[in-house]
């Protein structure tokens, strides 16, 4: 059976945490699971390191000196996981927008239908959003058209942050060469794996708007998406 370790970046996550890793842990598939948490003020880190009594060998805890941002953390727990040898390698959102029910689905698009980076997708056929107000699904959509046109990308979602990897894509992509932090860092990721000729396949997926915690969107994560696409076409994945 391949090792698959699930990424979740955590800050303040103290209402999803536990729900989280039980409903994980409580997969057929022996999914682990790390959490790169960001100094969590509210107790986040003390509640994963609960739970890492009950299950010690599958749930892993790195933490950071502070608020550091997402594709940082994302960035830090990509060298984890590639050196621990972790066959297929996850991101997922600890709030339930993303379903961990649909992580076999993703890990079989991989393992077993041949992709080497598959998508959770709102936006492929199939794919829905609930809970969402529609300017911010207007806005999100058009925010992949408009990264499709610049970058050539043929992703649906390209701003997507439920995916699965084969280890492979993340040791082709040069990590040290992305230093977004928010959505710019999902979009850049992608494109990476497209330039180095990777297949990419979309699963399609219910994204559910979180019902605990804050959001962590700010417009300076949207000016760094949006300006960032153009500064992508340059870099050296």
């Amino acid at each position: 059976m391949s090792r698959s370790v699930v990424i979740i970046p955590t800050y303040n996550e103290r209402e999803n945490v536990s729900k989280m890793i039980d409903t994980v842990m409580g997969l057929e598939y022996p999914f682990h699971v790390l959490f790169v948490d960001d100094a969590s003020p509210d107790g986040t880190a003390d509640l994963i390191r609960e739970k890492q009594q009950e299950f010690p060998d599958r749930i892993h805890l790195e933490e950071r000196t502070g608020k550091l941002g997402l594709g940082t953390a994302y960035i830090h727990g990509f060298k984890w996981a590639i050196g621990k040898q972790y066959d297929y390698i996850f991101e997922m959102d600890c709030d339930f927008s993303h379903n961990p029910h649909d992580l076999k689905r993703l890990l079989d698009a991989c393992a077993v239908d041949g992709a080497d980076l598959s998508i959770g997708s709102r936006y492929c056929k199939g794919g829905k959003v609930k809970n969402w107000p529609w300017n911010r699904i207007l806005m999100s959509y058009f925010a992949s058209v408009y990264v499709r046109m610049i970058l050539w990308l043929p992703v649906k979602d390209t701003t997507a942050g439920f995916m699965c990897y084969k280890r492979s894509v993340l040791e082709s992509i040069n990590l040290d060469a992305v230093t977004f932090k928010g959505y710019a860092f999902q979009i850049c990721l992608k494109y990476g794996a497209y330039k180095h000729k990777f297949k990419i396949t979309e699963v399609p997926i219910m994204f559910v708007d979180r019902l605990y915690g804050e959001s962590k969107m700010s417009t300076g994560i949207f000016k760094e998406a949006f300006f960032g696409v153009w500064k992508m076409r340059k870099m050296k994945l």
